[in-house]
C-alpha cells in the first residue's frame, strides 16, 4: 500500500477535518501533531485530499462560522475571538476581504438560505450550523426520479393515516407491549408497542431534519396520538421541503459531517433519505401488524393503492 492511500474502513475525510478544525489546533504544527504526522506530510495529505491547504481551509470555514454567528446576533468581538483572531481589527479586515463588507454591517435584508454564509471553496467543504460541516458534491452526482418523490410523499401521508387510526385505541392497548424485546435499531431503544413505534416514526424525521437544517438537537415531545399528530404535521412539510431542495440542487451526493456525533460521522444526503424511507416503511408495516392485533381494521399500506386513491 502506498503511503498516501487511505486505510481501509477509515473515514479519511473526517479524520483530516477533525485535525484541521479542532478548536485547539490553531497552527499547522498543532494540526499535524493531532494527526500524528509531520507538518509537511500533514499539509500534503490535506492539500491532496481536500484541494486546499489546511491553514487556508481552517481560516475559511471559521470565517463562514463567524458570518453565521453574526447573523444569529453574536457581537463582532465574540465572533472574532471564536474564529481564532487575536484582534478585532485583524478579523474585520479578513471578513471584509472575504465578504465585501464589514462584519458590523447589518445583513438582515438578505433572504436566509442554508448556504448564505458560504465562501468560494475548491472542495465543497463548508460550515454548517450549529457545529457541523457540509461537504457539497461538486459533481452533482445522482439525479432525483419520480419514484423517490412518490416514496417520500407516500411515507409522510401514510404515517399520518396510521396516527389517525391509532386514536381509536384505548390507552392500555395503545401502550401494550405486543412485541416484547423488539428493537428495530439498537440506538433507538425498544419499540414494543404501537406508541413506541409511532413515536420513533415521527422522531426519526425530527432528528434528521435538524441535522440537515443545522438546528440544535430537538426536544422529544409526548407520544400520545394527538401530540404525535401535531409533531408529525409540524415536521412533515419541512421534511418534504428539505428533500425537494436536495433534489432541486442535485445534491444527493452532498455529505454532512456531523460534529454532534462522537466521534464525528459523515453522512451522504442520498443515504439519509434512503435510511429514513427504509426504516419508516418497516415501522409502518409493524404498526399495521400491531393495530390488527389490537382489533383494528387497517389497509395494506400499498403505495399502488395510495396513488390510485390520490388520482381519483
Amino acid at each position: 500500500m502506498a503511503d498516501d492511500d487511505p486505510l481501509p474502513g477509515r473515514d479519511r475525510l473526517r479524520e483530516l477535518l477533525d485535525a484541521v478544525l479542532d478548536e485547539d489546533n490553531r497552527t499547522l504544527p498543532d494540526m499535524a501533531g493531532d494527526a500524528f504526522a509531520s507538518p509537511w506530510y500533514f499539509a500534503r495529505q490535506v492539500s491532496r485530499g481536500a484541494g486546499e491547504p489546511p491553514v487556508a481551509l481552517r481560516r475559511r470555514v471559521l470565517l463562514e462560522r463567524a458570518a453565521w454567528q453574526l447573523r444569529e446576533g453574536s457581537s463582532v468581538t465574540a465572533a472574532a475571538f471564536a474564529a481564532g483572531y487575536e484582534s478585532v481589527e485583524g478579523f474585520a479586515r479578513a471578513f471584509a476581504r472575504a465578504y465585501g463588507r464589514s462584519p458590523g454591517t447589518p445583513d438582515d435584508d438578505r433572504p436566509r438560505t442554508r448556504d448564505e454564509h458560504w465562501l468560494p471553496a475548491p472542495n465543497g467543504i463548508h460550515f454548517h450550523p450549529p457545529t457541523s460541516l457540509w461537504v457539497a458534491d461538486e459533481g452533482r452526482r445522482g439525479t432525483p426520479d419520480e419514484v423517490t418523490a412518490l416514496l417520500v410523499h407516500h411515507d409522510v401521508e401514510d404515517t399520518r393515516a396510521l396516527l389517525e387510526a391509532a386514536k381509536a385505541l384505548p390507552e392500555g392497548e395503545y401502550r401494550r407491549a405486543r412485541l416484547p424485546g423488539l428493537s428495530v435499531l439498537p440506538w433507538d431503544g425498544p419499540e414494543e408497542s404501537v406508541a413506541a413505534v409511532l413515536d420513533t416514526l415521527v422522531w426519526s424525521k425530527e432528528v434528521w431534519l435538524a441535522s440537515i437544517e443545522g438546528a440544535g438537537h430537538p426536544a422529544r415531545g409526548a407520544d400520545d396520538p394527538a401530540t404525535l399528530l401535531a409533531r408529525h404535521d409540524a415536521v412533515a412539510p419541512r421534511w418534504l421541503a428539505a428533500v425537494r431542495d436536495v433534489a432541486r440542487r442535485g445534491a444527493w451526493g452532498d455529505r454532512l459531517v456531523d460534529a454532534l456525533c462522537e466521534p464525528p460521522e459523515t453522512f451522504v444526503l442520498g443515504s439519509v433519505v434512503a435510511h429514513v424511507l427504509t426504516f419508516s416503511a418497516h415501522r409502518r408495516l409493524l404498526v399495521r401488524h400491531l393495530l390488527r392485533d389490537a382489533g383494528l381494521a387497517v389497509d395494506t399500506g400499498d403505495p399502488i393503492e395510495w396513488l390510485t386513491r390520490r388520482d381519483r
